[in-house]
């Protein structure tokens, strides 16, 4: 992808999106000025000689302890190795480049102290895709994410791993052979660099991206059952949803409207059919997956702001002429809003997966559909769709137990110092495995409602869903008798993960987490 310019404090949602999905972010040269004038105030702090946390005292409950001048280089050092001290998984390579820019982005505002090498070496390492290799657990998401970002931190002065195009590679290794050279970090730089909450917001706003194209896909395999089922457009009428005010459901409703105007297989059945209401997971749909839009919508404000803040500490304040440039000590570094924006995204993830399971179980079952039994013509010879309708609902039920808000635990550390802490990171890391969870949940969904459709054959569905079919078909074929599902599954899986089912629709405009194409 294209190099994107970054304007630290003023970077978009879209922006952010851009680089998790591939772009290399390139900072706006007009931040230049800030930096070397926060690191300049740092120098001067450093020749008066004064106590000041961060930058000559030692950390933590250890702040009262006082650090020579001669020894401040290797105090950076030592807490970056000491403080690297995570265990688990590496993060994914683009949840880890996301952090690094959001680092980037947060230390080139200028009220961090830190030398604009130091900086450059982060959009070098982007550039060249070398990517330290970052253990996933370790940090409860206060004093900020302490452990991922120091490991982080060490690969900048030549310890630890990278993920490159070349293979997991020492750092020293992947440096030489990428033309970087480590930094030594000075005065205040290392607790900048590894203090804040880039890791989590890093992990939420991924898991954020790829819930939109969850729920986008999610409303087109809602539709499509929706016709497999014969069921009623009625419940998307515009004057229901403009009573209710709420913009996520007005915006679902039109959507659904349009994704079925035009289908064949609707019009048969205006006339002369004898139900009176379809069920909730059918006619609720514009309330529920509304309000899943909306709370999503509110993460998403919530962590675009983050990603434009500045959540180290001490924080720098200049005094330019007067001398009296300023370190204050502070809390930026505590991640509840994004503990809180997490837990937000669980739970619209798990009732997006939860109510397609429920059509998934409504399509199969003889008495609610109207077809054959689990979606096969012979039943009882054949399982057809009843065991992968077990699978969805297994997954929603993981997903249930996964989504207990993590912003309501806390655990005290070190030595009782911090002793409120978010659970961001966790929050914010389960989240990406709760939308693949239910991105399976809709592939089989549209599995069921494809197979659902062919029953009704000759009569189509409507234009954008007969475009959705037409795709799903020429990946999987109509199911007749049994055959080994497990591949039908990935295919389908397949097309919500790339985002395929939503461009396969997009003649019609699915609602975002805002005005930027998502």
């Amino acid at each position: 992808m294209n190099d994107l310019v970054l304007k630290p404090g003023g970077a978009s949602l879209a922006d952010w999106r851009a680089i998790y999905r591939g772009a290399t972010p390139v900072l706006d040269p007009a931040c230049r000025g800030k930096i070397a004038v926060s690191a300049e105030a740092v120098a001067r702090i450093v020749a008066r000689g004064e106590p000041v946390y961060g930058i000559n005292t030692g950390f933590g409950k250890l702040a009262s302890v006082r650090i020579p001048a001669g020894d401040l280089e290797t105090l950076q050092r030592n807490i970056v190795l000491s403080h690297a001290a995570g265990v688990g998984e590496p993060m994914p390579v683009p949840v880890a480049r996301l952090m690094m820019a959001l680092k980037m982005a947060s230390l080139a505002q200028g009220a961090s102290g830190v030398r604009q090498e130091v900086i450059d070496l982060l959009q070098a390492m982007l550039a060249a895709d070398v990517v330290p290799v970052v253990p996933c657990q370790g940090s409860v998401g206060a004093s900020g994410d302490l452990a991922p970002l120091s490991h982080m931190t060490a690969v900048l002065i030549g310890v630890g791993e990278c993920f490159t195009p070349h293979g997991r590679v020492p750092a020293a290794v992947a440096f030489v052979s990428h033309g970087l050279e480590p930094v030594t970090l000075g005065a205040k730089e290392g607790l900048a660099l590894l203090n804040g909450t880039q890791f989590s917001t890093a992990y939420a706003l991924a898991a954020l991206f790829d819930a939109e194209t969850l729920y986008q896909s999610a409303l087109v395999a809602g539709a499509l059952s929706t016709d497999a089922a014969r069921g009623s457009d009625a419940p998307f009428d515009p004057r229901i949803h403009l009573l209710r005010r709420h913009r996520g459901q007005i915006e679902t409703a039109d959507a659904l409207r349009a994704l079925m105007a035009g289908s064949a297989i609707r019009e048969s059945h205006r006339v002369g059919d004898e139900r009176v209401q379809d069920p909730y997971c059918l006619r609720c749909q514009p309330q529920v997956m509304g309000a899943a839009l909306d709370v999503l919508r509110k993460a998403a404000d919530t962590l675009e702001t983050e990603a434009n803040g500045v959540t180290d500490n001490p924080l720098i304040f200049p005094g330019g002429d007067h001398g009296d440039d300023t370190a204050l000590s502070g809390g930026n570094f505590h991640a509840e809003p994004v503990a809180f924006a997490a837990d937000m995204i669980a739970l619209a993830v798990c009732e997006i997966g939860s109510l397609s399971e429920r059509r998934i179980a409504m399509l199969v079952d003889p008495a609610l559909s109207g077809m054959p039994a689990f979606l096969t013509p012979k039943p009882g010879l054949n399982s057809g769709f009843m065991i992968p309708q077990v699978t969805a609902a297994a997954l929603v039920s993981e997903n249930k137990q996964k989504a207990y808000p993590a912003s309501v635990d806390s655990i005290p550390t070190s030595a009782n110092q911090e002793d409120h802490v978010s659970m961001a990171a966790h929050g914010a890391r389960r989240l990406l495995g709760m939308v693949e969870n239910a991105s399976s949940v809709i592939g089989i969904e549209v599995l069921a409602a494809a197979q659902g459709c062919d029953f009704h054959a000759p009569l189509a569905s409507s234009p954008p869903l007969e475009a959705v079919r037409y795709l799903v078909r020429a990946e999987v074929p109509h199911l007749d008798d049994d055959r080994h599902f497990h591949p039908d599954m990935e295919k389908a899986i397949a097309l919500v993960r790339t985002r395929a089912l939503i461009e396969a629709a997009s003649a019609v405009a699915l609602p975002a987490l805002s005005g930027d194409p998502a």
